[in-house]
């Protein structure tokens, strides 16, 4: 196991209610061994060399985490989980708001900053990233982060829609230094229905605004140093304030970076990756990230089984179909 006091911190976003996709999808199988995607992003997290993983959940969601992962991730990195919920008491705010989700994905990593010392790595739960944006990420972490220089992973957009459906992606404004000088969520992407039904677009009031190919995008891999949660806190009052009547608005990981560098706060790299993106948003996502992985597996990208501790499972059978 790395020095869990100075390896970086990987931060999965799990909290998600799955709305989109119907059931618990953070802890859904798709390896030879029912393996869940979060079980690839921490294989290839310890394999690039990170120390320590936390687990936003919601609370409830507790047990079946830990009978999933805390067995097989004894003596491999150091685990922890912290709970995203509705009390905002504990950021000072005193409003009552009432919500069926939590309040989005910088949200969550504030609701882990008692788990955060030092640079770490966001991503979520439900993407599949690649070992060699871990492996970029671990790097910059370990030579070049700090308070006024932090980073994100960058995949280009066209590499990273659903064929069943529309996806959020943070938009990334670059300069030629390779640092994102904005980022905007855009919530509605998808390929176009129309006269040129390869273009990529995003809708916004009912009108359709097409993304070049190219577009390098946030897949929420960032990495940071604990000065974004300060940054968080001091924006996010506001943030409840202004959408105390909007249940479905959410804070976004994305808002803040974007803050921070048109202030002049941070910088933050763009990383950019050879891995192949694909993730699960619908349903009918799930058998093309099954074969996708498979075909890792195949050619021996991946092990057949990675936890070949607690798998009992004759990952043979599944290749064979």
């Amino acid at each position: 196991m790395n020095n869990p006091h100075h390896s970086p911190i990987l931060v999965i976003l799990a909290a998600g209610m799955a709305s989109r996709y119907g059931s618990a999808k953070q802890v859904d199988g798709f390896g030879p061994n029912e393996e869940t995607i979060i079980d690839y992003s921490i294989h290839d997290a310890i394999r690039a060399g990170f120390g320590k993983v936390v687990f936003v959940i919601r609370e409830e969601f507790l047990p079946v985490m830990k009978k999933n992962f805390d067995n097989k991730l004894r003596g491999k990195i150091e685990v922890a989980y912290a709970f995203q919920n509705f009390d905002l008491k504990k950021f000072g705010i005193d409003t009552v708001v009432g919500r069926e989700k939590p309040w989005g994905t910088a949200h969550a990593v504030m609701s882990a900053e008692s788990e955060i010392n030092r640079p770490f790595c966001v991503i979520n739960a439900d993407d599949f990233y690649g070992y060699d944006a871990f492996q970029k990420m671990y790097d910059f972490l370990t030579t070049a982060a700090n308070d006024e220089e932090m980073a994100l992973v960058g995949f280009q957009i066209g590499n990273t829609l659903s064929d069943h459906g529309y996806v959020s992606r943070g938009v990334c404004a670059i300069n030629d230094a390779g640092y994102m000088e904005s980022v905007t969520e855009r919530t509605n992407i998808y390929r176009g229905a129309d006269a040129d039904r390869e273009a990529i677009v995003y809708k916004e009031n009912e009108r359709e605004y097409t993304i070049p190919e190219g577009t390098l995008v946030s897949m929420n891999f960032w990495g940071f140093t604990p000065k974004i949660i300060d940054v968080a806190r001091s924006l996010f009052p506001d943030f409840v304030q202004n959408n105390k009547h909007n249940p479905k608005a959410e804070f976004f990981i994305p808002s803040i970076p974007d803050y921070m560098a048109k202030m002049g706060l941070a910088k933050f790299k763009v990383l950019p990756t050879s891995s192949q993106w694909f993730g699960v948003t619908y349903k009918e996502d799930k058998e093309q990230v099954r074969q996708s992985i498979l075909d890792l597996v195949s050619l021996g990208v991946y092990p057949i089984n990675l936890y070949p501790q607690v798998n009992k499972v004759n990952a043979a059978l599944y290749l064979e179909q």
